[in-house]
């Protein structure tokens, strides 16, 4: 029998929320099996005292979430060379479930094409799962676990494997949308992710608009995931949906001139290496229910 995958969880903090960041420490203390190693990252600022056998590192600057993750991946060696897996959990979430870790185990050892794990997102207080947290078009049911095509970065596993292969997250985009840059050179390579409703994360329901750079990030990282990954003939397309969606959506005056000055970015500004993926990948990700234009 081979040994149980090593586990290793990644949690960054702006150091604002030190009593729901040991309640997450605990819960990842107390999940059932081999201890699950944990690294904690100030991003751009000291951290709090933390229990001993926690990996840590305080960033001089805060290099936004792709950048605080992939500086917790090098604390499990380089490239996460020490782990199996790595978990990447928000410092305000909680594991409820202490099983969380084993079946992530059981799922990475029954499936080797599988390079990723989508969490469930509850709110503590209600279980509703925001329909913003099921990473597929059709979300209705939360409980439904699926193939997906993207999925949620702060309630997450991935294979260190994938990470060696492909790289890390994407540091330029800063906030929005790195996951789905390192998803889509995931099914590049040939590995398969899953959402899986019965991994759940306990955190309190947010809209993502509260973050002042949410309209400008979200339009210019969509147009950088489509000039970094897509083939030339799709890289107009899946930007100009979006386009559309957005004024489909009437947002405030405000926030259209955020999200226009974001698109105009994304054109104008270098979105890092270019890695176009096959065509086959194309018609995967259309058979996975989410073609790399909307």
């Amino acid at each position: 029998m081979s040994a149980p995958l090593k586990l290793g969880a990644v949690v960054i903090t702006m150091g604002n929320r030190p009593a729901e960041l040991q309640d997450l420490l605990d819960s990842v203390a107390k999940q059932q099996g081999p201890e699950v190693e944990v690294a904690v990252v100030g991003n751009g600022s000291p951290l709090p005292a933390l229990p001993d056998g926690v990996r840590t590192a305080e960033l001089p600057e805060n290099l936004g979430i792709p950048g605080g993750r992939n500086a917790g991946i090098e604390l499990f060696g380089p490239a996460a060379s020490d782990v199996d897996v790595v978990l990447f959990l928000d410092d305000d979430g909680l594991l409820p479930g202490e099983d969380t870790a084993e079946l992530v185990r059981a799922a990475f050892a029954a499936d080797p094409q599988l390079g990723i794990i989508s969490f469930r997102i509850a709110d503590p207080d209600t279980g509703v799962t925001q329909r913003r947290h099921v990473p597929r078009l059709r979300a209705a049911d939360p409980l439904r676990n699926s193939r997906v095509t993207t999925f949620l970065g702060g309630a997450c596993a991935v294979r260190s494997e994938v990470i060696r292969q492909v790289g890390p997250l994407p540091a330029e985009f800063f906030y929005a949308h790195e996951e789905t840059d390192l998803a889509w050179r995931a099914l590049d390579a040939g590995w398969m992710i899953d959402y899986r409703s019965d991994l759940v994360l306990h955190h309190p329901a947010t809209s993502p608009a509260r973050h002042a750079v949410y309209h400008r990030m979200v339009a210019r990282n969509r147009v950088w995931l489509a000039r970094r990954n897509l083939p030339w003939l799709l890289v107009p397309v899946y930007p100009g949906v979006w386009f559309a969606l957005t004024l489909l959506r009437r947002p405030s005056g405000p926030a259209l001139r955020a999200w226009l000055g974001g698109f105009r970015e994304g054109w104008a500004t270098p979105c890092g290496e270019r890695r176009p993926m096959k065509w086959r990948t194309v018609w995967r990700l259309t058979r996975l229910g989410r073609p790399p234009i909307i």
